[in-house]
């Protein structure tokens, strides 16, 4: 068996996100792994005019972009405030680009050995619109990948609540 001493986890913040970070901590933990949660943010391809946020007299403007990372970064923190107490070596980093070729292109370029990442699932017009950076990922990766679905009424509750 290979060793297992870097793991990439993508995430969108989902609940199946969640459920493919507690698998990779599990993994980690039976492995000593280190973890490396990654979100990737994809610009808008057309923004009209709203290029810059405005806020309120004396305070900077900033670029969509950097809002969102700055937004990006809260919702990581909180994402990753439980898994951090576990002892684990967990880190988090946001990249911007395509989802599928970023999470590829930083696998490939740091060495990873595992990627573990959710699915939603979406099968038909919803698969053929949005796609999956999943499939698209387990298609292309040089690693093994790893892929976590959790069942439809568990992500309505989980999301719900």
């Amino acid at each position: 068996m290979p060793d297992l001493n870097k793991i990439l986890v993508p995430v969108d913040f989902s609940a199946c996100s969640r459920a493919a970070l507690d698998y990779a901590a599990f993994l980690g933990g039976r492995f000593t792994a280190s973890i490396d949660v990654l979100h990737v943010w994809q610009p808008p391809h057309v923004v009209g005019g709203a290029e810059m946020l405005v806020y309120a007299e004396g305070q900077p403007q900033r670029t969509l972009a950097e809002f969102a990372r700055t937004h990006a970064g809260k919702e990581m923190e909180e994402f990753l405030a439980t898994i951090e107490n576990r002892g684990l070596k967990v880190r988090g980093r946001l990249e911007t680009g395509d989802p599928y070729v970023t999470i590829l292109r930083v696998a490939a370029d740091e060495s990873y050995d595992l990627i573990v990442m959710g699915t939603h699932g979406r099968t038909g017009l919803q698969h053929l619109l949005m796609g999956s950076v999943a499939e698209k990922v387990v298609r292309r990766s040089s690693c093994p990948v790893l892929t976590i679905r959790i069942p439809e009424q568990a992500v309505a509750a989980k999301e719900g609540a």
